[in-house]
């Protein structure tokens, strides 16, 4: 464990020395840090995947849904009938914030079968305080997110929830799953059909293997 700790230690130092120009020093370091935060929360075995194994219909479509980008332009879910689609709720300041990368890498090595949208959130820890515009540019500078971005909303039960982190969590709608997002970039799989198939926690990385099954599956 101290080796552990004077390892982090070190790399926090090279973190600071070394600060993105387009990042505040905590970005920096939980950038530098992301690889740490996967595995330590991996082995507390913090929350589960949870699966559709019925492929229960929902009773109201996805489709019809309705949302903003993060340009204020009305953002049509439609258009991506006959595609699988990602919706994860995203941070700028957060320790998984690293995953936008692997969700980058998975929306292009996908492209023909897959679009992931994020839905940027200041519900945990206010950890995405900018707006819109900042949001956009941080992705972008820092990741390189080319895939649809949301404007900033609400993804938990509360007040103002947005349309569809309302239609993701709670099971009268989609079917089954009544799981809201328990941190920063959950991921929730909804099928060609419309049909939500599977809730991934924060824990999970983008490329994990069972993402990818999910995303290949027929």
């Amino acid at each position: 464990m101290i080796k552990i700790a004077i390892a982090i230690g070190v790399l926090v130092a090279a973190t600071l020395l070394m600060k993105r120009k387009e990042m505040s020093y905590k970005q920096s370091v939980l950038k530098t840090l992301y690889p740490v935060i996967m595995w330590s929360s991996k082995s507390s075995g913090k929350k589960q995947t949870l699966v559709n194994q019925q492929n229960i219909i929902p009773s109201v479509s996805f489709y019809t849904l309705k949302m903003k980008d993060i340009n204020g332009k009305e953002f049509s879910f439609e258009q991506f009938k006959g595609k699988k689609i990602m919706i994860v709720n995203t941070a700028s300041d957060c320790g998984f914030t690293g995953q936008y990368e692997a969700l980058e890498k998975l929306s292009l090595q996908y492209a023909d079968k897959l679009v992931i949208i994020g839905f940027p959130s200041n519900d945990f820890k206010e950890q995405e305080k900018g707006g819109n515009e900042n949001i956009a540019a941080f992705c972008k500078k820092n990741y390189g997110v080319s895939f649809p971005l949301m404007e900033k909303s609400i993804v938990i039960k509360k007040n103002h929830q947005n349309e569809v982190h309302k239609w993701l969590s709670d099971m009268t709608i989609n079917g089954w799953c009544h799981q809201e997002p328990a941190w920063n970039f959950c991921k929730y799989l909804i099928n060609e059909q419309g049909v939500l198939t599977h809730y991934f926690p924060m824990t999970v990385d983008p490329l994990a293997a069972e993402v990818i099954a999910a995303v290949e599956s027929k």
